[in-house]
């Protein structure tokens, strides 16, 4: 019997356990804050390929405060969004919503993981990739999250926000900030976020006016406001992809294949969930971002031109 009773509160222990766990992962948004330093890693590696100066010291420096930074981020969009949170279904099981977790503990973690993000950042790595991750809790927390309820030019708001995360590896990796190469990772962020983001607005447009939220499908039954919007940024990112190898010395012309041939697949699908406005080509188009991205990226870091030779340090 007793047996059986400690068996019992082993278990329950590990479901408590998994239970914190997963809403740890959920209030910072792994999956996102993942997608974030992802970005940011690689505008360390097209950085320091083109001066050829890589440290593992550096990147894993990096790496971490940016995380930090990240997962900070996410832990005070959920805070300032409880109550839009708990109106929509997809959201109303998050860990502050559904009461699971203090709003306290939630603040004193938000704020721990910010500044020690971005901290370690000025400290260990330099100032300016310190400066790109608070520009970009800037932009995302005290612009971005509230212009959500007033107006839909938010999301343009938010791509600049998720545009500034890969300018902070590239700042790391000693490169200035007005360039060309950095002009070339904030547009490719950029325009990617617009289709991606057009594609969640209008699959899940009920879920944002029930959470009070000015999106641009609000409203947009047939998905042809939803549709050009995406078509006309994937057209940039396709302008982009191709132009920019061809237009610079930093990328070898063959990466306006890559680049030419992703974003010309990213507008087809969008002008096909234009001409139907059904879920099914709205769901095809936003997966397709998922697989843009990192493709994209790869593409570009092959093509990229390195510069006075690859000197790799610890």
């Amino acid at each position: 019997m007793a047996e059986r009773e400690s068996s019992g509160a082993g278990a329950s222990t590990g479901g408590a356990l998994r239970q914190i766990q997963d809403d740890l992962m959920a209030l910072t948004k792994a999956r996102l804050s993942v997608l974030v330093v992802m970005t940011a890693c690689f505008g360390y590696l097209v950085a320091t390929k083109e001066s050829g100066s890589f440290s593992w010291s550096l990147f894993l420096h990096m790496f971490l405060g940016t995380t930090l930074a990240a997962a900070g981020a996410a832990v005070f969009n959920q805070l300032m969004e409880i109550d839009a949170d708990a109106k929509m279904l997809r959201t109303s099981d998050r860990p502050l919503p559904a009461n699971r977790l203090p709003k306290p503990v939630a603040f004193i973690l938000g704020w721990l993981l910010c500044a020690f993000g971005l901290i370690h950042l000025g400290v260990k790595v330099n100032v300016g990739a310190s400066l790109m991750a608070g520009g970009t809790l800037l932009t995302y927390l005290f612009i971005y999250t509230p212009m959500k309820r007033v107006s839909s030019a938010n999301t343009l708001v938010g791509a600049v926000s998720g545009a500034l995360p890969p300018l902070i590896g590239w700042a790391a990796g000693g490169q200035p900030i007005m360039s060309a190469g950095a002009l070339f990772l904030f547009g490719l962020l950029f325009f990617w976020q617009l289709p991606h983001f057009a594609a969640i607005n209008w699959m899940y447009r009920e879920e944002y006016v029930r959470g009070g939220f000015v999106m641009w499908s609000n409203a947009d039954e047939s998905g042809k406001k939803t549709g050009r919007i995406a078509l006309f940024y994937s057209a940039c990112l396709l302008l982009l992809g191709l132009g920019f190898p061809l237009a610079t010395s930093l990328m070898s012309w063959w990466g306006a294949l890559g680049g030419g041939l992703l974003g010309a697949i990213m507008a087809a699908l969008a002008l096909k969930f234009l001409k139907s406005g059904n879920r099914v080509d709205a769901r095809t188009l936003f997966f397709f971002t998922l697989i843009y991205l990192p493709l994209m990226m790869l593409s570009s870091y092959l093509s990229w031109t390195a510069g006075g030779g690859q000197n790799v340090t610890n």
